[in-house]
């Protein structure tokens, strides 16, 4: 069973897909609604919010990509994208654009049931025992609203894959995060030979602190180890 209701929207043109998702996860527990298309998408998301999206990359009309750079215009709902490739390419574009995690075709239901579970618990996870927001170098995290605040006091919403990367760093400030815990906890799953969805993923991050160039300053590149958050963490109540 899911830990709650929550509401689920697959977005997929191969009727046999939707079918088969909406049956095993409705059957876990989740409110499932389907669409065929872009315009389906959209009409379904203007009726009522959702709490997850599972959308397909090749569509007739408008793509996942296409999709998917829409919905985060507005909204950090969590996504996970479906696609037919192989090629890392696919999985890197979405990733680079907002997608939360991606399965490649053909996967089984049981795969993307542990997938939504986890991005949902991720998406939903505040603890009420901690302080809203954390503070290490010129921002502050707001962990509700997963926000991040700069000096200025300007607000960046962070998808869920962001977030939960900059939560991680937060937990382990000056220390040494390989691949394959970045990846764990982004996506659910270990790095493979030549992935480069880590690398994209911090990359992002990056561009949200402003921390690029060739020499980060606060996200460092440790050189055959992995990735390190150089600054001091502290957790705040405002």
């Amino acid at each position: 069973m899911s830990d709650a209701k929550s509401s689920i929207l697959v977005v997929d043109d191969d009727l046999a897909i939707r079918e088969l998702l909406h049956e095993h996860l409705s059957r876990v527990g989740y409110d499932v609604a389907t669409a065929a298309e872009g315009d389906s998408m959209r009409q379904r998301l203007a009726e009522s919010p959702v709490d997850l999206i599972v959308l397909d990359v090749m569509m007739p009309g408008d793509d996942g990509f296409t999709l998917c750079r829409e919905i985060r215009e507005h909204s950090q709902v969590p996504i996970i994208m479906l696609t037919a490739s192989s090629d890392e390419t696919d999985r890197v574009v979405g990733l680079e654009i907002g997608a939360d995690d991606y399965l490649a075709k053909p996967f089984s239901a049981r795969e993307l049931q542990a997938r939504v579970k986890a991005l949902l618990r991720r998406s939903s996870f505040t603890r009420a025992d901690n302080p809203r927001f954390v503070r290490f170098d010129r921002w502050r995290l707001d962990t509700l609203a997963h926000e991040l605040i700069s000096e200025q006091g300007k607000a960046t919403p962070l998808s869920g894959a962001d977030f939960a990367l900059l939560q991680l760093f937060l937990a382990h400030p000056n220390e040494v995060l390989d691949r394959d815990t970045i990846s764990g906890v982004t996506r659910g799953r270990e790095s493979m030979p030549l992935d480069r969805v880590v690398d994209v993923a911090v990359s992002r991050l990056r561009q949200r602190l402003g921390d690029q160039g060739r020499n980060p300053r606060l996200i460092k590149t440790v050189r055959g180890a992995g990735y390190l958050l150089a600054a001091t963490v502290t957790h705040v109540a405002e």
